[in-house]
């Protein structure tokens, strides 16, 4: 009784971070599970759980960052969240409007406009039989976007010198471009119906180290220039710390620590985000301690069958007793510090 009460207290706080009104989008106990069926009949007989229970909020205007490594949920809630994926269950508020069960059809009003995704792979993510002009003016062709052919053609001029082309490459083909060029493409894609919040799923992961630098770049000016709301997945600790005001770090489909970028990258509290952080390569610096290198053992655990507690008990090096039992809920440690852990809480 006294464990539930507690709980209770904490999701009472937990559910404080998103009140703030400046959040234009609010994510809370997000879940996607993708059912397990088997034999001749295809019966249900378990869940692959993907993303079990997100909660965070993004302001209007910053990069919150998601890290993780892979099969730990971030593609799949992003997603999820864009509504590519239809939630199992939880709520996805963007502009005070709940779109987690929203029709189609309300969707194109509102939401098919106003976010916007960049694909992983700039390979697969662009058509190969349309030129770059048709890849672009097909989103104001399916919004009726603009008054005209003429204006639509403008604007796809528009999008292409936004992200450093020439205009007169509307003719060519995806096979044309290099990766880094394509993944430019996919943002010019993203930005044809001035969206407010861009939802970016590993999008420099496929680049070079140099291609990743200028694409980086290019998407922190037009964050400037346009306004615009980021939540970047990645698994690459270095460029989220780049780019992101805050991150989010996620294990087996919950997020484990999130605050502000340079609180967690100075002093992380979590155990697996301390242990991420220790394999990231640092320059040798006169008079500055490296982090002492973390290594976790036994191997990530199937999403259809987490473990009970908290999912990162079998490696955490300071597992207790009550972690193998209760679930840590999400709560603040420090000003703008959330972490979900026992050892705090």
């Amino acid at each position: 009784m006294t464990i539930r009460v507690k709980e209770q207290e904490q999701e009472k706080e937990l559910s404080t971070i998103l009140q703030d009104e400046d959040y234009i989008l609010k994510v809370d106990n997000l879940k996607k599970y993708f059912p397990i069926k088997t034999g001749v009949l295809q019966r249900t007989t378990g869940n692959v759980k993907a993303v079990d229970g997100l909660t965070f909020g993004i302001k209007k205007g910053e990069t919150l960052g998601v890290v993780g490594e892979s099969g730990c949920g971030k593609s799949t809630a992003g997603r999820t969240i864009i509504r590519l994926e239809k939630p199992t269950d939880g709520s996805i508020i963007y502009k005070g409007q709940d779109i987690s069960h929203a029709r189609e059809s309300e969707l194109r009003k509102v939401v098919r406009k106003e976010i916007q995704m960049i694909f992983q792979d700039p390979y697969a993510s662009l058509n190969p039989r349309k030129t770059l002009g048709s890849t672009l003016i097909e989103p104001l062709n399916a919004h009726n976007i603009l008054n005209n052919k003429k204006e639509r053609l403008d604007r796809v001029k528009e999008l292409l010198e936004i992200v450093g082309f020439n205009s007169n490459y509307t003719n060519r083909y995806p096979h044309q471009f290099s990766g880094g060029q394509r993944q430019r493409i996919g943002i010019a894609r993203a930005l044809a119906l001035n969206p407010e919040l861009i939802i970016a799923d590993e999008a420099v992961s496929a680049l070079d180290v140099s291609i990743q630098a200028q694409v980086i770049n290019l998407m922190q000016k037009l964050q400037e220039e346009l306004g615009l709301t980021y939540l970047f997945i990645s698994h690459d600790l270095s460029v989220v710390r780049h780019i992101s005001d805050r991150v989010a770090v996620m294990y087996l489909g919950k997020i484990m620590e999130i605050a502000e970028k340079d609180s967690l990258y100075a002093d992380p509290m979590h155990p697996y985000t301390q242990a991420l952080l220790s394999a990231v390569p640092e320059p040798l610096q006169k008079g500055v301690q490296r982090r002492e290198r973390i290594t976790l053992k036994g191997d990530l655990p199937s999403p259809a069958n987490p473990p009970k507690g908290c999912v990162f008990s079998t490696r955490c090096p300071a597992a207790m007793d009550i972690c193998r039992e209760i679930t840590p809920i999400l709560r603040e440690e420090k000003p703008d510090h959330f972490v979900a852990c026992h050892l705090y809480n």
